[in-house]
This record gives structure tokens, sequence and C-alpha cells, in this order.
């Protein structure tokens, strides 16, 4: 299942980060989102979902959400 699909409110372990273009894995690196983390769904929107990795909150696209394997 990819975060676009993910329950609202509800905690994931990312699994797999699934995306060919190297500047957008490198970009959700960045934001401390990779394999064995654990991501919460704050929210969802119409372009996309409000997400918390960490003890940050970020709004990621609907196409980074597709690219995140939980």
């Amino acid at each position: 299942m990819t975060l676009k699909d993910a329950d609202k409110g509800s905690t994931y372990i990312i699994r797999d980060i699934q995306t060919g273009d190297e500047e957008m894995a490198s970009f959700l690196f960045s934001l401390g989102c990779y394999s064995g983390e654990p991501i919460t769904v704050i929210s969802h929107l119409k372009g996309g979902c409000v997400v918390s990795i960490k003890d940050g909150r970020y709004n990621i696209d609907n196409g980074l959400a597709q690219a995140i394997v939980v």
C-alpha cells in the first residue's frame, strides 16, 4: 500500500521508496523518510497529504505519497 491510500491518523512503517527519480529519493531521505522509519498520516488534502516524520510535519503531494510504500 502507498501512503496515498493510507488511513488518516494511523502510523505506518515505511517499507520502501519506489521512484526512479534520484532527486525525489534524496529529498525524501532529507526529510527522514526511509525504510524502517515510522510515518503518521495527519490528514489527506486534495493534492496530497500532511504527514509526521520524526518531529516534523510535512505537506507532500500525491506524487511523493505514491512513491512511499508502507
